[in-house]
C-alpha cells in the first residue's frame, strides 16, 4: 500500500531533485533542524532521563514541540511520521561550513548535516552515480546494512571520515539510524520527554522545551539504532555507561554516555569478513 506523508509549511528549495533537498545558505551559522520519536520507535538508554521531572512535557502531544519549532523558524518544513513521530527542519539560517541535506528514498527519511571527506570511494563502495551526495550515501548506507548485511553497523558509520551527525527514519520497518562523528564536530543534542519519546535537535534550546532537564549533547563516536540502542562505532566492543550531568546551579540534568574500558560486550556476532549477514545483528 503507498504511504502518504504529510509536509507542512514546505517552500519550494532551490536545486532540488526529486528526492534531495540541499538547504545551504551562508548567510547564518544557525542550522535548526528537529525529530521527535515515539518511544516505540526509539527507546532511550536509561541514565538519560532525569527522575522526578516537573513539570511534565510531552513532546508530541498537540504537536507542541513542532508548533514551537516553526514559531521560531517561520521557513521550517514538518514532514508528520504519523504515530512514529515528526521531522522537521528550516531552509534558512545555515552554516556554509556545515550544510545540511534532507532526502527522501523508498519511504527512508534523513536529515544530514556537515560533509564527508571520501564521497568518491563511498559512492563506489554502493555502487551510486555520480550525482549521489551524502545524504544518498548514507541512505544508501543504511539499505545495505538493512538488507544485506555485508558488514557491522558500526564499520558504517566509521567508514563516514568528516565532520557530521545525521537522523535516520525508516517507515518501513519504523526504526531509526542515528549517528555523530568522533569529534562531535557539529552540535547535536538529545533528550527525553515525561513520556519517554526521544528529542534530537541542533538547538539545545528546542531540546531543553521539549525534555526540561532530560537532555544532553548526543554522545560522539556513537550512534543509535531501534534494535540495538546506543553502541560506540569507535569501540565497538565496549559497553557505554551513563555519566548523571550536573547544570551550573547544582541540579541532575540527563547524563553523558562514556566507553567504559574494563566492560566487553558478550556478542555471538560473526566476524568481520566472514560470509554472514550481519543485518541480523542491526
Amino acid at each position: 500500500m503507498k504511504r502518504t506523508w504529510t509536509f507542512t509549511k514546505a517552500p519550494t528549495p532551490k536545486n532540488t531533485c526529486t528526492t534531495c533537498y540541499s538547504l545551504s545558505n551562508p548567510a547564518s551559522a544557525q542550522n535548526p533542524m528537529l525529530a521527535v520519536f515515539q518511544k516505540t520507535v526509539a527507546k532511550s538508554p536509561e541514565g538519560l532521563q532525569t527522575p522526578q521531572q516537573e513539570p511534565p512535557v510531552n513532546a508530541l502531544k498537540d504537536g507542541l514541540l513542532s508548533r514551537s519549532f516553526s514559531a521560531v523558524h517561520p521557513s521550517a518544513v514538518t514532514i508528520n511520521l504519523a504515530d512514529s513521530g515528526l521531522i522537521s527542519y528550516s531552509v534558512d539560517k545555515q552554516n556554509p561550513l556545515l550544510p545540511r541535506l534532507f532526502a527522501v528514498v523508498d519511504d527512508i527519511f534523513c536529515l544530514f548535516q556537515g560533509h564527508v571527506e571520501n564521497v568518491a570511494p563511498l559512492k563506489q563502495q554502493y555502487g551510486l552515480n555520480k550525482t549521489a551526495n551524502e545524504v544518498t550515501i548514507v541512505i544508501e548506507a543504511y539499505r545495505t546494512l538493512r538488507d544485506r548485511g555485508p558488514y557491522p553497523a558500526d564499520q558504517v558509520v566509521r567508514d563516514l571520515q568528516g565532520k557530521f551527525a545525521f537522523i535516520l527514519y525508516d517507515s518501513t520497518s519504523k526504526s531509526t539510524f542515528i549517528a555523530a562523528d568522533a569529534d562531535g564536530s557539529v552540535p547535536f543534542f538529545w533528550g527525553t520527554d515525561s513520556e519517554g519519546n526521544v528529542v534530537l535537535s541542533d538547538d539545545v534550546e528546542t531540546v531543553k522545551k521539549g525534555c526540561g532537564k532530560s537532555f544532553a549533547p548526543f554522545p560522539k563516536g556513537c550512534f543509535f539504532t531501534s534494535s540495538g540502542g546506543l553502541r560506540s562505532f569507535e569501540h565497538p566492543f565496549n559497553e557505554l555507561k551513563a555519566v548523571p550531568r550536573v547544570d551550573s546551579s547544582g541540579e541532575m540534568c540527563g547524563a553523558n554516555f562514556k566507553v567504559d574500558s574494563n566492560s566487553k560486550k558478550e556478542t555471538g556476532m560473526p566476524r568481520v569478513g566472514s560470509a554472514a549477514n550481519w543485518s541480523q545483528h542491526y
